[in-house]
């Protein structure tokens, strides 16, 4: 039903970008600019704005600034995550467009979080604010467009039912060949989870199975949906949209498989209709039949431009968009800028060691050189571009040896050793062949376990003769105090530790990860996103 809707405009305040891109959206067929819009009985002109930008809260939003072309479905797109979109008006001639959605709670919920993150269609910022109108009386006749893509819509969204032939039939959409879909997802920066997934796809119909895991390093998903035009949907809306800001974007293709088999029910698979399913105690949940289908699969298609985020409208997610948010570069390119300058460190305490330990947990550090002329500064080498950025947003502005580092793309491609025979005091340091990379071994987990400085602290490799005041100790050696410390239940391998503040642990990993605690175990030390 996507092309019914063209040539249409809108306007918001927040960032949900090109949230239907592609050629499925530039058909001809639509007379919509040729329509007279009626409501409350007048013509538009009634309509020509609500422009006090706090008005009172009111079900019905004024959007503003929308795209020449925008459809009815994106601007229903944006407030879809926030509940149920009752109806729509839009503005053809001014850019505008009005959306009501069921409750005051959910508009209200909706201008909040698009007043955080500037809301976007087709790469434009648009603006949203409340109504002075407390309800649309909308001309049906006059505005059926709208109402059969917010028919189709709700329909999906409620039921999950087909849409009508007739909407399909004018569709410009291939037939879905299947209702499991093929997700990858790119730039990374913030991990996202089986719950998050799940969380997302449903506005777009009963979500059957999740199966996740690690392919070449990217973090993939098998969604199957019960019927496949709610598949067909999800890839139209969601393919090419970034779950978080400025990172995390979906690449969605229809699976060759019509049916996932789930073994376990665990945070990387799940069975929604199957809650008997065992845990499997983090045994692989992927079949080795659906591997290797799945091998064959072809790989995506080109990466369209950035587009902004999803709309996840609780907590943890504005949370993960905050935090994601520090990481967008606009203008710099993944591939290129492997090398940091890191700047403002204390010169009296900084090792090439240590910037290779703390700037190890985002990315292998290959090369370290504290500049010979000025030791406050140093020249880090990563193995990409992407765990350059990773770094310098997780990193830049945090406390180490007691000051505030600043980190920057540097302008080198890389960073040269000293010449042969040339004493340069070991500032400079190779660190090309260290076993202690994180991110080497393709598919390693350390990839989704990436998280920001915290001062809770995850150990593994915990030998079984080590008990928690040995820990306790050894770590507020390092001139910290210790808060909490928790065993996991499972696996005394491993383990939770809080340090009373972030500085705190990030000197403890410094100084503790791969300390050899004796039975040839060494300690690993990273970040955690779990308090105790």
């Amino acid at each position: 039903f996507y092309s019914i809707v063209t040539d249409v405009a809108v306007g918001v305040k927040r960032g949900s970008d090109e949230l239907l891109s592609g050629s499925v959206l530039n058909s001809p067929n639509s007379n919509m600019s040729s329509m007279v819009v009626t409501a409350n009985g007048n013509d538009n002109k009634k309509f020509k704005g609500d422009d006090k930008m706090d008005g009172a809260p009111s079900r019905v939003l004024h959007i503003r600034k929308l795209p020449g072309e925008v459809t009815e479905t994106e601007v229903i797109a944006l407030g879809l995550p926030f509940g149920k979109v009752t109806n729509i008006l839009m503005l053809k001639g001014k850019n505008q467009a009005f959306l009501e959605l069921a409750t005051e709670e959910a508009a209200i919920t909706m201008v909040n979080y698009y007043s955080a993150v500037t809301p976007h269609l087709r790469n434009q910022p648009i603006y949203i604010q409340y109504s002075n109108h407390k309800e649309l009386k909308t001309d049906n006749t006059l505005n059926q467009r709208a109402q059969a893509v917010l028919q189709a819509v709700t329909a999906v969204q409620a039921t999950n039912a087909p849409i009508s032939g007739t909407t399909v039939s004018e569709s410009a959409v291939t037939p879905a060949q299947s209702p499991v879909l093929r997700i990858i997802i790119d730039n990374m920066y913030y991990p996202v989870t089986l719950d998050v997934l799940h969380q997302i796809f449903s506005k777009f119909g009963a979500v059957l199975k999740i199966i996740t895991f690690t392919k070449n390093n990217q973090f993939q998903a098998l969604l199957q949906y019960g019927d496949p035009v709610n598949a067909q949907q999800a890839k139209l809306a969601l393919d090419g949209q970034n779950i978080y800001n400025a990172c995390c974007t979906l690449r969605i293709d229809f699976s060759k498989l019509v049916n996932l088999n789930v073994k376990y029910n665990n945070d990387k698979s799940r069975d929604y209709t199957r809650p008997d399913l065992p845990s499997g105690d983090g045994q692989p949940a992927l079949d080795p039949a659906i591997a290797a289908a799945f091998a064959k699969e072809t790989s995506l298609l080109a990466v369209p431009g950035a587009l902004s985020p999803l709309a996840i409208p609780n907590a943890a997610a504005a949370a993960a968009a905050a935090a994601a948010g520090r990481v967008g570069m606009p203008g710099v390119s993944a591939g290129s800028n492997t090398v940091l300058l890191v700047s403002n460190l204390n010169e009296e305490m900084v090792t090439p060691q240590s910037l290779f330990t703390l700037f190890g947990v985002y990315g292998d550090v290959q090369r370290v050189k504290i500049l010979y002329n000025k030791k406050d500064s140093a020249l880090i080498q990563m193995a990409d571009g992407n765990q350059s950025q990773l770094a310098m947003s997780h990193l830049n502005g945090q406390k180490m040896y007691g000051k505030i580092i600043r980190v920057t793309l540097s302008k080198h491609q890389t960073v040269q050793l000293p010449r042969e025979g040339l004493d340069d005091q070991g500032l400079t340091k190779d660190f090309g062949n260290s076993p202690l990379h994180r991110f080497k071994k393709p598919g390693s987990k350390n990839f989704q376990n990436i998280f920001p400085p915290s001062a809770t602290l995850h150990l593994s490799n915990i030998p079984p003769s080590v008990a928690e005041e040995d820990l306790r100790t050894l770590f507020a050696n390092t001139g910290g105090t210790v808060k909490a410390f928790k065993f996991f239940q499972r696996d005394h391998k491993m383990a939770l530790l809080q340090m009373s503040t972030v500085e705190e642990a990030i000197q403890a990993l410094i100084d503790l990860h791969n300390y050899n605690l004796g039975e040839s175990h060494h300690l690993r030390v990273s970040f955690s996103k779990s308090t105790i």
